[in-house]
């Protein structure tokens, strides 16, 4: 039961996180993510939690899955779900990584070693959304819809 609830839970926020906004828009202030460590202030973590809390939910389900940021979505969600081992779950390891390395440069205040390293994990996200994609494409048949 609670899995078949969480499932629903987790194909609704997809539908509309997979609108091409939501994708680009949370991509785009992914260094928002550094502000609360590097200020250490609360109130910035409490407003950049609302904001990737919400960005999911805000924008309609798209039209189509022809954007290749919905499929990049639609594609992370199936990933979600079947667990593939490929070169996608190393892609997105190693952006976890370089977010991490840019989080403890910025709890360190280290603004250079910070920016190259949320630079670095913006650009692996951007390949993990491209294999995302290749995967939803190849995989399109056995999307829940």
């Amino acid at each position: 039961m609670a899995r078949t609830h969480l499932g629903r839970l987790r194909r609704s926020v997809f539908a509309r996180h997979s609108h091409p906004w939501s994708a680009w828009s949370r991509w785009a202030t992914t260094p928002l993510v550094l502000l609360p460590v590097w200020t250490r202030s609360r109130k910035h973590a409490a407003a950049v939690a609302v904001w990737f809390a919400l960005n999911p939910v805000v924008f309609p389900k798209p039209a189509d899955d022809r954007a290749w940021p919905t499929r990049a979505m639609l594609g992370e969600e199936m990933r979600m779900t079947d667990r593939p081992r490929d070169a996608a779950t190393a892609v997105n390891a190693a952006a976890s990584a370089a977010m991490l390395a840019a989080m403890a440069s910025a709890r360190r205040r280290r603004s250079v070693p910070a920016a190259v390293s949320c630079a670095a994990s913006m650009a692996l996200l951007l390949v993990y959304w491209d294999l995302a994609a290749r995967y939803y494409d190849g995989h399109r048949s056995d999307a829940p819809r």
